[in-house]
Protein backbone atom coordinates (compact mmCIF):
# COMPACT_ATOMS: atom_id res chain seq x y z
CA UNK A 1 0.00 0.00 0.00
CA UNK A 2 1.17 3.75 -0.61
CA UNK A 3 1.68 6.39 2.22
CA UNK A 4 1.88 10.02 0.09
CA UNK A 5 2.56 7.94 -2.96
CA UNK A 6 5.24 5.82 -1.75
CA UNK A 7 4.46 2.14 -1.67
CA UNK A 8 5.12 0.66 1.86
CA UNK A 9 5.46 -2.93 3.48
CA UNK A 10 4.65 -2.62 7.39
CA UNK A 11 8.11 -4.81 7.46
CA UNK A 12 11.36 -5.11 5.71
CA UNK A 13 15.18 -5.41 5.60
CA UNK A 14 16.81 -2.02 6.00
CA UNK A 15 19.80 -1.00 3.25
CA UNK A 16 22.75 -2.77 5.36
CA UNK A 17 20.63 -6.09 4.43
CA UNK A 18 20.19 -8.02 7.56
CA UNK A 19 18.77 -5.05 10.03
CA UNK A 20 14.69 -4.95 10.10
CA UNK A 21 12.48 -1.83 9.80
CA UNK A 22 9.18 -1.97 10.91
CA UNK A 23 6.13 1.19 11.03
CA UNK A 24 5.74 2.42 14.38
CA UNK A 25 2.47 1.91 15.04
CA UNK A 26 2.36 3.47 18.36
CA UNK A 27 2.64 6.81 16.89
CA UNK A 28 -0.08 6.76 13.97
CA UNK A 29 -2.19 8.50 12.96
CA UNK A 30 -0.48 11.95 14.29
CA UNK A 31 3.09 10.84 13.14
CA UNK A 32 4.24 8.19 10.70
CA UNK A 33 7.53 6.58 11.54
CA UNK A 34 9.65 3.95 11.25
CA UNK A 35 12.03 1.82 13.42
CA UNK A 36 15.12 0.07 12.91
CA UNK A 37 15.83 -3.65 14.99
CA UNK A 38 18.62 -4.70 14.96
CA UNK A 39 18.76 -7.20 17.87
CA UNK A 40 16.17 -9.85 19.36
CA UNK A 41 15.39 -8.09 22.21
CA UNK A 42 14.47 -5.01 20.10
CA UNK A 43 12.28 -7.42 18.16
CA UNK A 44 10.59 -8.90 21.22
CA UNK A 45 9.39 -5.39 22.57
CA UNK A 46 8.22 -3.84 19.12
CA UNK A 47 5.90 -7.38 19.87
CA UNK A 48 4.96 -7.30 23.50
CA UNK A 49 4.41 -3.16 23.43
CA UNK A 50 2.66 -3.22 19.84
CA UNK A 51 4.99 -0.93 17.69
CA UNK A 52 3.94 -3.84 15.24
CA UNK A 53 0.49 -5.72 15.80
CA UNK A 54 -2.02 -8.01 14.43
CA UNK A 55 -1.27 -11.85 13.79
CA UNK A 56 0.12 -12.01 10.28
CA UNK A 57 2.41 -9.18 11.04
CA UNK A 58 3.31 -10.01 14.59
CA UNK A 59 4.26 -13.79 12.35
CA UNK A 60 6.51 -12.14 10.56
CA UNK A 61 8.36 -9.99 12.99
CA UNK A 62 8.92 -13.26 15.20
CA UNK A 63 10.60 -14.74 11.92
CA UNK A 64 12.65 -12.05 11.47
CA UNK A 65 13.35 -11.08 15.27
CA UNK A 66 14.86 -15.08 15.13
CA UNK A 67 17.28 -13.85 12.20
CA UNK A 68 18.23 -11.61 14.22
CA UNK A 69 18.97 -13.64 17.43
CA UNK A 70 20.81 -16.09 14.89
CA UNK A 71 23.48 -13.60 14.13
CA UNK A 72 24.43 -13.29 18.06
CA UNK A 73 23.99 -16.78 18.57
CA UNK A 74 23.33 -19.78 16.15
CA UNK A 75 23.47 -22.71 18.61
CA UNK A 76 21.01 -25.22 19.48
CA UNK A 77 20.29 -23.65 22.92
CA UNK A 78 20.08 -19.86 21.83
CA UNK A 79 17.94 -20.20 19.29
CA UNK A 80 15.56 -22.66 20.91
CA UNK A 81 15.79 -19.69 23.84
CA UNK A 82 15.02 -16.72 21.67
CA UNK A 83 12.26 -18.83 20.21
CA UNK A 84 10.78 -18.95 23.63
CA UNK A 85 10.97 -15.39 24.02
CA UNK A 86 9.16 -14.50 21.15
CA UNK A 87 6.78 -16.61 21.48
CA UNK A 88 6.28 -15.49 25.14
CA UNK A 89 5.53 -11.78 24.11
CA UNK A 90 1.73 -12.42 22.59
CA UNK A 91 0.20 -15.36 23.76
CA UNK A 92 -3.62 -15.23 21.42
CA UNK A 93 -2.23 -14.69 17.88
CA UNK A 94 -1.37 -18.40 16.68
CA UNK A 95 0.24 -16.74 13.96
CA UNK A 96 3.33 -15.96 15.83
CA UNK A 97 4.15 -19.49 17.26
CA UNK A 98 3.47 -20.91 13.96
CA UNK A 99 6.31 -18.51 12.22
CA UNK A 100 9.13 -18.90 14.96
CA UNK A 101 8.67 -22.47 14.81
CA UNK A 102 8.60 -22.89 11.23
CA UNK A 103 11.78 -21.11 11.06
CA UNK A 104 13.44 -22.99 14.09
CA UNK A 105 12.32 -26.55 12.71
CA UNK A 106 13.87 -25.36 9.52
CA UNK A 107 17.51 -24.22 11.12
CA UNK A 108 18.13 -26.80 13.78
CA UNK A 109 18.87 -29.55 10.97
CA UNK A 110 21.78 -27.04 9.41
CA UNK A 111 25.01 -26.86 10.41
CA UNK A 112 25.50 -22.99 12.99
CA UNK A 113 27.32 -21.76 9.54
CA UNK A 114 24.05 -22.23 7.26
CA UNK A 115 21.85 -21.04 10.17
CA UNK A 116 22.04 -17.30 9.64
CA UNK A 117 21.34 -17.27 5.63
CA UNK A 118 18.30 -19.86 5.59
CA UNK A 119 17.02 -17.96 8.54
CA UNK A 120 16.75 -14.58 6.28
CA UNK A 121 15.35 -16.48 3.22
CA UNK A 122 12.53 -18.32 5.53
CA UNK A 123 11.21 -14.91 7.27
CA UNK A 124 11.39 -13.05 3.72
CA UNK A 125 9.15 -16.43 2.57
CA UNK A 126 7.08 -15.90 5.25
CA UNK A 127 6.60 -12.12 4.15
CA UNK A 128 6.05 -12.85 0.49
CA UNK A 129 3.59 -15.20 1.39
CA UNK A 130 1.51 -13.31 3.21
CA UNK A 131 1.37 -10.61 0.84
CA UNK A 132 0.37 -13.14 -2.19
CA UNK A 133 -2.43 -14.68 0.81
CA UNK A 134 -3.97 -11.32 1.66
CA UNK A 135 -4.34 -10.20 -2.01
CA UNK A 136 -6.25 -13.62 -2.04
CA UNK A 137 -8.45 -12.72 0.89
CA UNK A 138 -9.14 -9.54 -1.25
CA UNK A 139 -9.98 -11.00 -4.27
CA UNK A 140 -12.26 -13.80 -2.79
CA UNK A 141 -13.83 -11.11 0.26
CA UNK A 142 -14.37 -8.21 -2.77
CA UNK A 143 -16.93 -10.95 -4.45
CA UNK A 144 -19.02 -10.66 -1.24
CA UNK A 145 -19.31 -6.96 -1.56
CA UNK A 146 -20.21 -6.89 -5.01
CA UNK A 147 -23.16 -9.33 -4.60
CA UNK A 148 -24.13 -7.05 -1.81
CA UNK A 149 -24.08 -4.15 -3.66
CA UNK A 150 -26.39 -5.96 -6.59
CA UNK A 151 -29.31 -5.95 -3.88
CA UNK A 152 -29.17 -2.33 -3.68
CA UNK A 153 -30.21 0.56 -5.84
CA UNK A 154 -27.93 1.67 -8.22
CA UNK A 155 -24.98 3.58 -7.54
CA UNK A 156 -26.05 2.91 -3.95
CA UNK A 157 -22.95 2.32 -1.43
CA UNK A 158 -22.48 -0.96 0.26
CA UNK A 159 -22.29 -0.43 3.90
CA UNK A 160 -19.69 -2.48 5.68
CA UNK A 161 -18.80 -2.49 9.47
CA UNK A 162 -15.63 -3.63 10.53
CA UNK A 163 -13.75 -3.94 14.27
CA UNK A 164 -10.65 -3.70 15.51
CA UNK A 165 -7.52 -2.46 12.93
CA UNK A 166 -7.27 -5.98 10.39
CA UNK A 167 -5.85 -4.14 7.28
CA UNK A 168 -2.36 -3.81 5.77
CA UNK A 169 -1.19 -2.59 9.16
CA UNK A 170 -1.72 -5.81 10.63
CA UNK A 171 -0.24 -7.50 7.82
CA UNK A 172 2.51 -7.61 5.43
CA UNK A 173 0.41 -5.85 2.89
CA UNK A 174 -3.16 -5.38 1.90
CA UNK A 175 -4.93 -6.70 5.29
CA UNK A 176 -7.32 -9.40 5.70
CA UNK A 177 -11.01 -7.93 6.74
CA UNK A 178 -9.90 -5.06 4.91
CA UNK A 179 -8.48 -6.63 1.63
CA UNK A 180 -11.85 -6.86 0.11
CA UNK A 181 -12.43 -3.53 0.65
CA UNK A 182 -9.58 -2.10 -1.01
CA UNK A 183 -10.37 -4.26 -3.61
CA UNK A 184 -13.58 -3.56 -4.01
CA UNK A 185 -12.86 0.35 -4.30
CA UNK A 186 -10.10 -0.33 -6.67
CA UNK A 187 -12.80 -2.22 -8.48
CA UNK A 188 -15.22 1.03 -8.57
CA UNK A 189 -17.96 -1.07 -6.29
CA UNK A 190 -19.60 2.24 -4.11
CA UNK A 191 -18.77 1.17 -0.68
CA UNK A 192 -18.79 3.11 2.51
CA UNK A 193 -17.33 1.49 5.85
CA UNK A 194 -18.25 2.16 9.32
CA UNK A 195 -14.79 1.96 11.67
CA UNK A 196 -15.96 0.98 15.00
CA UNK A 197 -13.53 2.76 17.32
CA UNK A 198 -12.61 -0.25 19.24
CA UNK A 199 -11.43 0.81 22.85
CA UNK A 200 -9.92 0.19 24.69
CA UNK A 201 -6.60 1.23 22.20
CA UNK A 202 -8.61 2.93 19.62
CA UNK A 203 -7.10 0.60 16.68
CA UNK A 204 -9.98 1.28 14.80
CA UNK A 205 -10.53 5.01 15.35
CA UNK A 206 -6.65 5.29 15.30
CA UNK A 207 -5.43 3.03 12.38
CA UNK A 208 -8.08 1.56 10.40
CA UNK A 209 -9.37 5.16 9.65
CA UNK A 210 -6.12 6.74 9.18
CA UNK A 211 -5.28 3.83 6.38
CA UNK A 212 -8.89 4.22 4.78
CA UNK A 213 -8.13 7.81 4.58
CA UNK A 214 -4.69 7.31 2.87
CA UNK A 215 -6.60 5.21 0.13
CA UNK A 216 -9.17 7.24 -0.24
CA UNK A 217 -12.01 4.71 0.95
CA UNK A 218 -15.24 6.50 2.37
CA UNK A 219 -15.72 5.67 5.98
CA UNK A 220 -16.84 7.10 9.62
CA UNK A 221 -15.51 6.47 13.00
CA UNK A 222 -18.07 5.28 15.38
CA UNK A 223 -18.57 4.13 19.33
CA UNK A 224 -18.15 0.87 19.77
CA UNK A 225 -21.85 0.29 21.08
CA UNK A 226 -23.16 2.67 18.01
CA UNK A 227 -23.13 -0.80 15.49
CA UNK A 228 -25.99 -2.77 16.98
CA UNK A 229 -28.27 0.40 16.23
CA UNK A 230 -27.09 1.12 12.81
CA UNK A 231 -27.66 -2.69 12.16
CA UNK A 232 -31.55 -2.47 13.28
CA UNK A 233 -32.08 1.06 11.07
CA UNK A 234 -30.76 -1.12 8.10
CA UNK A 235 -27.32 0.57 7.89
CA UNK A 236 -24.80 -2.28 7.69
CA UNK A 237 -25.11 -4.34 4.60
CA UNK A 238 -22.56 -6.72 6.42
CA UNK A 239 -19.38 -6.66 8.84
CA UNK A 240 -15.91 -8.28 8.09
CA UNK A 241 -13.76 -8.41 10.67
CA UNK A 242 -10.12 -10.09 10.91
CA UNK A 243 -9.23 -12.86 13.45
CA UNK A 244 -5.88 -13.84 15.91
CA UNK A 245 -6.69 -17.40 16.07
CA UNK A 246 -9.16 -19.52 14.21
CA UNK A 247 -10.48 -23.12 15.72
CA UNK A 248 -10.51 -26.38 13.35
CA UNK A 249 -13.95 -26.22 14.46
CA UNK A 250 -14.60 -22.70 13.46
CA UNK A 251 -14.89 -20.59 16.43
CA UNK A 252 -12.56 -17.24 15.94
CA UNK A 253 -10.98 -15.19 18.15
CA UNK A 254 -10.89 -11.52 17.72
CA UNK A 255 -10.25 -8.29 19.65
CA UNK A 256 -12.47 -7.68 22.67
CA UNK A 257 -15.94 -6.23 21.65
CA UNK A 258 -16.33 -8.66 18.26
CA UNK A 259 -18.26 -11.11 20.10
CA UNK A 260 -20.89 -8.03 20.43
CA UNK A 261 -20.81 -7.87 17.24
CA UNK A 262 -21.51 -11.22 15.87
CA UNK A 263 -24.80 -11.47 18.18
CA UNK A 264 -26.23 -8.10 16.96
CA UNK A 265 -25.60 -9.08 13.48
CA UNK A 266 -27.20 -12.59 13.77
CA UNK A 267 -30.18 -10.93 15.71
CA UNK A 268 -30.51 -8.33 12.62
CA UNK A 269 -30.10 -10.90 9.97
CA UNK A 270 -26.84 -9.04 8.66
CA UNK A 271 -23.85 -11.35 6.91
CA UNK A 272 -20.56 -11.96 9.91
CA UNK A 273 -17.87 -12.45 7.65
CA UNK A 274 -14.16 -13.35 9.08
CA UNK A 275 -11.30 -13.04 6.81
CA UNK A 276 -8.24 -14.51 7.77
CA UNK A 277 -5.06 -16.53 6.58
CA UNK A 278 -4.02 -20.04 6.63
CA UNK A 279 -1.70 -19.24 9.19
CA UNK A 280 -4.37 -17.94 11.55
CA UNK A 281 -6.01 -21.58 11.66
CA UNK A 282 -4.68 -23.68 14.58
CA UNK A 283 -5.64 -26.75 13.29
CA UNK A 284 -4.87 -28.56 16.86
CA UNK A 285 -6.94 -26.85 18.82
CA UNK A 286 -10.58 -27.41 18.83
CA UNK A 287 -12.74 -25.39 20.56
CA UNK A 288 -12.37 -21.34 21.42
CA UNK A 289 -13.03 -22.19 24.81
CA UNK A 290 -9.62 -23.22 25.23
CA UNK A 291 -7.71 -20.17 23.65
CA UNK A 292 -5.60 -18.43 25.89
CA UNK A 293 -6.77 -14.75 26.20
CA UNK A 294 -4.16 -12.02 26.45
CA UNK A 295 -4.77 -9.79 29.36
CA UNK A 296 -2.93 -6.40 29.06
CA UNK A 297 -1.74 -3.83 31.27
CA UNK A 298 -4.87 -1.76 33.16
CA UNK A 299 -3.42 1.73 31.81
CA UNK A 300 -4.87 1.18 28.13
CA UNK A 301 -8.14 1.56 30.09
CA UNK A 302 -8.03 4.18 32.16
CA UNK A 303 -6.09 6.37 29.65
CA UNK A 304 -5.81 7.80 26.83
CA UNK A 305 -3.15 9.13 24.38
CA UNK A 306 -3.96 11.80 21.31
CA UNK A 307 -3.60 15.08 19.63
CA UNK A 308 -3.64 18.10 21.49
CA UNK A 309 -4.78 21.47 20.34
CA UNK A 310 -0.80 22.78 20.12
CA UNK A 311 0.06 19.34 17.88
CA UNK A 312 1.39 18.10 20.58
CA UNK A 313 1.06 14.29 22.11
CA UNK A 314 -0.74 14.17 25.82
CA UNK A 315 -1.81 10.99 27.83
CA UNK A 316 -4.87 11.84 29.88
CA UNK A 317 -6.83 9.35 32.78
CA UNK A 318 -10.44 8.84 31.97
CA UNK A 319 -11.35 7.08 35.12
CA UNK A 320 -11.04 8.01 39.02
CA UNK A 321 -7.99 7.17 40.69
CA UNK A 322 -7.84 4.17 42.45
CA UNK A 323 -10.97 2.49 40.63
CA UNK A 324 -9.68 -1.15 39.48
CA UNK A 325 -9.29 -1.64 35.48
CA UNK A 326 -9.51 -5.13 33.65
CA UNK A 327 -8.33 -5.40 29.76
CA UNK A 328 -8.94 -8.70 28.82
CA UNK A 329 -7.63 -8.02 24.76
CA UNK A 330 -9.75 -10.88 22.93
CA UNK A 331 -12.94 -12.65 23.07
CA UNK A 332 -13.90 -15.87 21.09
CA UNK A 333 -16.85 -15.47 18.63
CA UNK A 334 -18.70 -19.39 18.42
CA UNK A 335 -18.74 -20.55 14.57
CA UNK A 336 -22.60 -20.84 15.15
CA UNK A 337 -22.48 -17.23 14.19
CA UNK A 338 -19.94 -16.41 11.57
CA UNK A 339 -21.29 -16.72 8.11
CA UNK A 340 -18.78 -18.19 6.74
CA UNK A 341 -14.90 -17.51 6.71
CA UNK A 342 -13.07 -15.67 4.09
CA UNK A 343 -9.69 -17.39 3.01
CA UNK A 344 -6.83 -17.24 0.52
CA UNK A 345 -8.12 -20.02 -0.98
CA UNK A 346 -11.85 -19.57 -1.43
CA UNK A 347 -15.15 -18.82 1.16
CA UNK A 348 -16.26 -21.34 3.34
CA UNK A 349 -18.21 -22.32 6.12
CA UNK A 350 -17.23 -21.53 9.71
CA UNK A 351 -16.62 -25.53 10.42
CA UNK A 352 -14.30 -28.06 10.29
CA UNK A 353 -15.70 -29.24 6.96
CA UNK A 354 -15.93 -26.09 5.69
CA UNK A 355 -11.97 -25.53 6.25
CA UNK A 356 -11.34 -28.89 5.69
CA UNK A 357 -12.87 -28.07 2.04
CA UNK A 358 -10.08 -25.40 1.22
CA UNK A 359 -7.46 -27.22 3.33
CA UNK A 360 -7.87 -31.41 2.25
CA UNK A 361 -4.08 -31.63 3.04
CA UNK A 362 -5.21 -31.09 7.07
CA UNK A 363 -7.55 -33.80 6.64
CA UNK A 364 -4.83 -36.41 8.10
Amino acid sequence: MKVDGIPYRTIWLAKDGWSVEIIDQTRLPHWFETVRLTTLAEAAHAIKAMLVRGAPLIGATGAYGLCLAARADATDTGLRQAAAMLIATRPTAVNLKWAVDDVLARLLPLPESGRVAAAYARAAEIADDDVATCRGIGDHGAKLISAAGRKKPTGAAVNVLTHCNAGWLATVDWGTALAPIYRAHDAGIPLHVWVDETRPRNQGASLTAWELGRHGVPHTVIADNAGGLLMQKGEVDLCIVGTDRTTAEGDVCNKIGTYLKALAAQDNGVPFYVALPHSTIDWNMAKGSDVPIEMRGPEEVTHLTGATADGGIATIRVTPEGSAAANPAFDVTPARLVTALITERGVCAASRAGLLSLYPERAR
